[in-house]
């Protein structure tokens, strides 16, 4: 059946209306964004195919472009599209981040290093350079790696940190694997960062771990010190 054939307060554009988007779940949020569906399934039923195909949202949204188009459906301007959602939220978070004080805005950080390191297949190590009010002056990507290790020199962040006249930053990095507990190479590296900026009056603020949804504080969890 048809989405317009569904009762009204039951078609996710008309649910979000009325209900918020929170209210939708995950297929019915996917469905609007797809707008419509294939011969023989409605925009859901091509929603719950996607997600059901890759596991989930964010297996999805880190979908290489070949498997993406690969459905029945979807192609090249549906990837083209997803990208650009994706991008603009970033964007968004990045925004927010810049004009305000990170600390002030912990879940922005959070969501923004979400949506930079989910899904990437290597380990990935970025930095965030900051300003004496702690507003973000850039995101830069410090290190690539192997599945497992992204090595990182303190000697080039120091030089980075200086260039952009930062006064403090906040590193993070992805284990792909989707293990969220920091490793004894990530704690010991932490902490000689930290060692290797102060001497340069540079603070490292914190150090976040991201694995899937999941972030991890190493300043929260006492890692840092």
């Amino acid at each position: 059946m048809p989405i317009t054939d569904w009762p009204i307060d039951e078609r996710p554009r008309e649910k979000l209306l009325t209900r918020g988007a929170a209210a939708l779940s995950d297929a019915e949020l996917l469905a609007i964004f797809l707008r419509v569906g294939i011969v023989g399934s409605s925009a859901v039923d091509l929603a719950r195919t996607l997600l059901l195909r890759f596991g989930s949202l964010n297996a999805l949204f880190a979908a290489a472009r070949s498997d993406f188009s690969a459905v029945p459906g979807m192609g090249d301007a549906k990837f083209a599209q997803l990208q650009a959602v994706l991008e603009m939220s970033r964007r968004a978070l990045s925004e927010e981040i810049s004009r305000n004080s990170v600390l002030g805005s912990p879940a922005a950080v959070r969501d923004y290093l979400v949506l930079l390191l989910r899904g990437r297949s290597n380990e990935v190590f970025v930095a965030l350079f900051l300003d004496a009010a702690n507003r973000l002056i850039s995101c830069e990507e410090v290190a690539q790696g192997s599945l497992t290790e992204a090595r990182v020199y303190p000697r080039e962040l120091a030089k980075k940190a200086l260039n952009l006249n930062a006064a403090s930053i906040i590193v993070a990095h992805n284990h792909p694997s989707g293990n969220a507990q920091p490793s004894a190479a990530d704690i010991a590296l932490t902490r000689h960062l930290a060692e290797a900026l102060k001497l340069l009056e540079i603070k490292l603020l914190d150090h976040f771990l991201v694995a899937g949804h999941q972030v991890i504080s190493f300043a929260e969890q006492g890692l840092m010190d």
